[in-house]
């Protein structure tokens, strides 16, 4: 066709082919500071075999060559097989030779009907990391691996399985890096680590306490979550040698998942080898609750408003360390706790010094109470971490004290997460979220971190994938012992690091186990980071192998004392031998030496 009018489409990101009020095709975009990036090209099947998708790839790499700011990165297969046939655009790809005579990436003639370089084809036959990736005559495009969920997870796994041969497609239809990077671990530590270092000058001679600026302390969040643009991801993925796909994947079949577009557009994709599922998870949300529009934690990371009454429900990390900053910046903040206790996964002394640290603070934490009725007038979402609506109206009961009403500006709900598995499709293949719990998948089929029902931890999930990409693609990786031990951190103040089995755990594994327990500043590293001294380290050894099960550190700067901890439970270091570990002084780490000190003669 040659009445065609083509155009660039700045606010849908595409280059468009128009025939009157009709739509025949386009290409889609992205762009990065030094890339523009062709991700997907759609002719509308009433024009197909009239070479609507030729005139929409020339007039868009034209406009790229006329505008000269940006190197082509082709991740969409039509633009890249387009340029392959047609060579004097070769150029323009990011990366490419000066020369355009010979390009080392692409095949210089197209390979056969569908897209595969041929037998005889020299990428073919010396190239070991050639994707094995095509698009098919029946238009089903194939690549080794498939990851759904572009987060820390997602990413690990599709770059050990890249390095090590495979093809990988990494499948996001939200932001690429995922919860941790924009609305949990990394927002949250941009927040809490200031209050930190305030903290501190509170209790050392010699400063005079700091000064919280909230602008400013919101401003260093909003700049370490990349101002929730994954412009900095995506370059890196593709850096990485990943192809990335935006949009919503569901299993329509054995390896195979249907990727759905914002704008309704759908590509199928299989795989020949594994299909993974890192699609994260998302809150739970009790009925009670269900239309209050109540904040989650990403509204808390995220906060632009900050109400002047906020009331938390539970009493776990997220809440614990959400109270610790939204007390800082200015609420009234209320903790609503089912439980007895904080941190109950945690050894009790842990959860007793947080509780003391947010009393102290100011917060007004109510344990072993029930929530018997919720209400709120206007709920409406009005935005990532502003106020959703009219004040909150709570009915809660205490055991002492009976019914009461709370009235508050915002509710945060801290109530745990679950796998999100409801919308992929688990059903085509003929399992359910069940069978991902127990491990009951196909061979080919893999749900690793929040998905898989591990533990709810960025650091977890990033080992599950390396260990699984690895796998994939052959390589050679020592055998992980049977019990991985989990290390995690609560950045509260005192801070809370901790690893392996608690004294109850063990226990109640079967363990005979011996315990000792130390005051914090018992060591000279550790009495120096602050005048206060707050806090408990504890270890957990097993009787008769002598080798440590767990530790607990509270206290300031804890999380640097725990990966000590978890070399020691995984090289199943005796105590003896941990005891010529020798610490500098003066560091927290001589703390392990007041530790093993304690412990009975026999097992030192």
């Amino acid at each position: 066709m040659s009445d065609l009018t083509l155009t660039k489409n700045t606010d849908a990101n595409r280059y468009e082919a128009w025939d009157g009020d009709a739509l025949a095709g386009f290409a889609e975009y992205q762009l990065t500071d030094q890339l523009i990036v062709f991700t997907h090209t759609e002719v509308d099947p009433s024009y197909e075999g009239k070479g609507v998708g030729s005139q929409v790839a020339r007039f868009a790499l034209d406009d790229v060559r006329a505008d000269g700011t940006h190197d082509v990165l082709p991740l969409c297969p039509f633009i890249k097989g387009w340029i392959g046939r047609h060579r004097e655009y070769v150029d323009l790809v990011h990366g490419a030779p000066e020369t355009t005579a010979k390009d080392e990436r692409m095949p210089a003639e197209p390979n056969g009907p569908d897209g595969v370089p041929r037998a005889d084809s020299p990428d073919a036959a010396t190239d070991p990391h050639r994707p094995s990736e095509s698009d098919g005559p029946d238009g089903v495009r194939r690549v080794d691996v498939i990851v759904v969920g572009g987060g820390p997870t997602g990413e690990n796994v599709a770059q050990y399985a890249h390095d090590g041969g495979l093809s990988v497609l990494l499948i996001e239809g939200e932001l690429l890096g995922g919860e941790c990077s924009y609305y949990a671990c990394m927002p949250s530590k941009a927040l809490l680590r200031p209050l930190d270092v305030r903290a501190t000058s509170e209790h050392l001679p010699g400063l005079r306490p700091a000064e919280l600026d909230v602008a400013a302390l919101l401003a260093r969040r909003d700049a370490w979550v990349s101002h929730y643009d994954d412009t900095s991801q995506l370059d890196w993925a593709t850096g990485a040698g990943l192809d990335v796909m935006r949009g919503h994947a569901r299993l329509v079949g054995e390896k195979t998942v249907s990727v759905s577009s914002d704008g309704g557009a759908s590509t199928v994709v299989e795989a020949g080898v594994a299909l993974v599922l890192a699609t994260g998870s998302v809150p739970v949300v009790p009925p009670m609750f269900a239309d209050l529009h109540a904040w989650g934690s990403r509204d808390a990371t995220g906060v632009v408003e900050v109400p002047d009454r906020l009331v938390i429900v539970g009493g776990g990390v997220v809440a614990c360390e959400a109270a610790t900053w939204m007390s800082a910046l200015g609420s009234s903040v209320t903790m609503l706790v089912r439980g007895d206790a904080l941190l109950t996964d945690q050894e009790p002394f842990a959860g007793a010094a947080v509780l003391d640290a947010l009393r102290t603070a100011g917060v007004d934490v109510r344990l072993a109470t029930r929530i018997t009725d919720a209400s709120r007038a206007g709920a409406a979402d009005t935005g990532l971490g502003r106020v959703h609506g009219g004040p909150v109206t709570l009915t809660v009961e205490r055991d002492e004290s009976g019914s009461e009403r709370i009235v508050a500006d915002e509710l945060l709900l801290a109530t745990g997460r679950r796998p999100r598995l409801d919308d992929v499709g688990l059903d085509a293949v003929g399992v359910n979220a069940d069978d991902v719990r127990a491990g009951r998948l196909p061979t080919w089929l893999h749900a690793i971190g929040d998905a898989g029902g591990g533990a709810p931890l960025t650091h977890m999930g990033k080992y599950e994938a390396r260990v699984l990409g690895a796998r994939l693609a052959g390589a050679h990786e020592t055998p992980p012992p049977r019990d991985v031990p989990v290390p995690q951190v609560v950045f509260t103040d005192p801070q809370v690091a901790a690893v392996g089995s608690s004294e109850a755990q063990a226990r109640e594994a079967g363990h005979d186990v011996v315990t000792v327990a130390v005051p914090f500043a018992s060591a000279a590293g550790t009495a120096l980071l602050r005048d206060d001294g707050v806090g408990s380290a504890k270890i957990v050894v097993d009787r008769a192998t002598g080798c440590l099960l767990g530790a607990t550190f509270v206290g300031h700067e804890a999380a640097e004392l725990v990966h000590a901890a978890t070399v020691a439970i995984v090289g199943q270091v005796p105590i003896g031998v941990l005891r010529h570990a020798v610490p500098s002084y003066p560091t927290s780490s001589e703390l392990w030496l007041r530790l093993l000190e304690e412990l009975p003669t026999n097992l030192r």
